[in-house]
């Protein structure tokens, strides 16, 4: 008889927690101060400022590992002038400059052998302590290094229900729901991904792709056909596009369009290329050689054939050097990493779509470096320093040595209460509310590949421009419009035109503006009032105490 009760209690039991799960309005809920949506570098740099002024935050983060780009192959960082750089974003490459004063870290070459060569300056910089190269996995121990020493709460995994989870009311957020089901209610929140969903789903403007020049009296916005900057372009090399070089009726070749680009200076939607930032070695205890991929197929790489035919020979002069015998590897040339025209759809598409549009890259790259150390049609000297490199066996150990983030270098860019654009970025227009300072080149990749009138293929939309000096950031680049959203801000996709972001897109920027909308979030709370009525005088204030640079 006890042991029929004890049954009938735990069938009920068994009944009742089932209830309880399929009764519409139990989702759980969690709360803080401020909720960051996001795993990348500016979102550890917002929770760090929060946290230090004394305010609670959860990092709701879709990424596993933390860092974005950072901690997933960009490690020959694109810093320009470094002395802008300061606050959390220079303590991070202070943290990382500490690591590699263990000589425990030095695992595959001593430190004496390094090579110390950086992007305009050495990598190491003794004098201000700061270490501007590292590995992606050193990258990734400083932000989880923050995470630990803050004690800030992150929710991985977590990917927003970008249909229905976003709750307003009277024009600010009230609280953000995932596909799983977990609700979190803050008072401020924060879009840190680089897709900038949150900010999209909240009902925020923004646009895709390149304004025309004549929008924002611009001269290196929109189509850019005939400029050819950097050297990812043909050039005058006269490659022929199609598949019998001399009959344009035998088809094209691959991953070649047949559309018009467009005239010089009109706008478009389409968006700069996207790749993954690999990290290679030659070191063969801490080599995993590459692979042929499932359904290998040569003839998407025949044009590269045709490059190498004209006398191209710079394949690898984008494999930097990073410690440890390892590599960064960039695109470089009128065919490489960089998959020119595959990821218009990315930044809108479902999270199946782009799990499809990302896979497909890492199908083209390993591709690719497939092709080059294998197939018979390469000159033999590259084919024979090709085969020598492979994936760095202690890097990304739990996805195939293969980077976790793929390089979104532009989706989204809201439209804010301040648009940056290529007059503020080369000083012909000023900027008096600044909450940090950019530097690098306007630098924007190629955006589509076509064939010329004279029937050629080439390139377009690789720009490369410099300030002439560092310049400063808005305040209003990374709020919304106040009737858009009183309580959001958008350190990542920010308010800017295409080109002006091609400067700002640069990961240190990044961890400058997540430090200054954790401070304008903190401050905001505190006062009790909305980000848009905070006094600009007390923001600056605070950020100077910080040490970021503004001005």
């Amino acid at each position: 008889m006890a042991a029929f009760v004890y049954r009938l209690c735990f069938i009920m039991l068994g009944f009742l927690v089932l209830s309880c799960q399929n009764q519409p309005g139990k989702t759980k809920t969690m709360s803080a101060d401020v909720i960051i949506y996001g795993g990348t570098s500016a979102a550890i740099t917002t929770a760090v400022q929060v946290t230090k002024m004394g305010k609670s935050v959860i990092v709701v983060s879709p990424d596993k590992h933390l860092g974005g780009l950072t901690s997933s192959g960009l490690g020959f960082t694109d810093t320009g002038d470094k002395s802008v750089i300061g606050g959390l974003a220079r303590e991070f490459y202070q943290r990382i400059y500490n690591y590699y004063q263990r000589p425990e870290t030095w695992k595959h070459q001593k430190q004496e052998e390094y090579g110390n060569v950086g992007q305009g300056t050495p990598a190491i910089d003794g004098d201000n302590k700061t270490m501007w190269i590292f590995e992606p996995s050193i990258a990734e121990k400083v932000f989880e290094d923050f995470v630990t020493d803050y004690d800030i709460k992150v929710i991985r995994n977590e990917w927003l229900d970008r249909e229905a989870g976003v709750e307003k009311e009277n024009g600010a957020i009230i609280s953000i729901t995932t596909l799983s089901e977990q609700q979190y209610k803050g008072k401020v929140f924060v879009d840190a991904t680089y897709e900038g969903d949150l900010m999209a789903s909240a009902g925020v403007n923004y646009h895709l792709g390149r304004e025309a020049g004549n929008i924002y009296s611009e001269e290196w916005n929109g189509v850019q056909v005939g400029v050819l900057h950097h050297g990812h372009h043909f050039g005058d090399r006269k490659i022929s596009p199609y598949i019998n070089p001399d009959d344009p009726t035998s088809g094209v070749l691959p991953r070649i369009s047949v559309e018009d680009p467009g005239k010089k200076g009109e706008g478009d939607r389409k968006i700069q290329a996207y790749c993954f930032r690999m990290c290679l070695t030659k070191k063969e205890s801490n080599r995993v050689l590459i692979k042929k991929p499932k359904d290998y197929d040569s003839t998407q790489y025949e044009l590269l054939v045709r490059v190498f035919n004209s006398g191209w020979r710079e394949t690898f002069n984008k494999f930097d050097p990073i410690p440890n015998l390892k590599t960064d590897v960039n695109n470089h040339g009128p065919f490489s990493t960089d998959n020119i025209g595959m990821n218009y759809d990315y930044p809108e598409a479902s999270y199946e779509r782009r799990n499809e549009i990302i896979k497909e890259h890492e199908f083209y790259q390993k591709g690719l470096l497939y092709f080059i150390a294998n197939d018979p049609r390469i000159p033999e000297e590259v084919q024979s320093e090709m085969s020598m490199w492979g994936l760095a066996k202690d890097e990304f150990t739990d996805n195939g040595n293969w980077p976790h983030q793929i390089y979104v270098r532009e989706a989204r860019r809201m439209i804010g209460e301040y648009v940056m654009t290529e007059n503020e970025i080369q000083g012909k227009a000023p900027v008096e509310k600044s909450i940090g300072m950019g530097s690098y080149t306007m630098d924007s990749h190629n955006i589509q590949r076509y064939i010329t009138p004279d029937r050629f293929v080439q390139n377009e939309g690789d720009i490369g421009v410099h300030p002439e000096k560092p310049y400063r950031i808005a305040l209003g680049t990374i709020m919304p419009k106040k009737d858009e959203c009183r309580n959001l801000l958008v350190p990542v996709a920010v308010s800017s035109s295409h080109i002006a972001f091609g400067s700002i897109r640069m990961e240190p920027v990044f961890m400058i503006l997540g430090q200054s909308a954790g401070t304008i979030a903190a401050l905001a709370i505190e006062e009790n009032i909305g980000i848009h009525e905070l006094s600009f005088e007390k923001t600056k204030a605070r950020l100077i105490e910080d040490g970021q640079v503004i001005y």
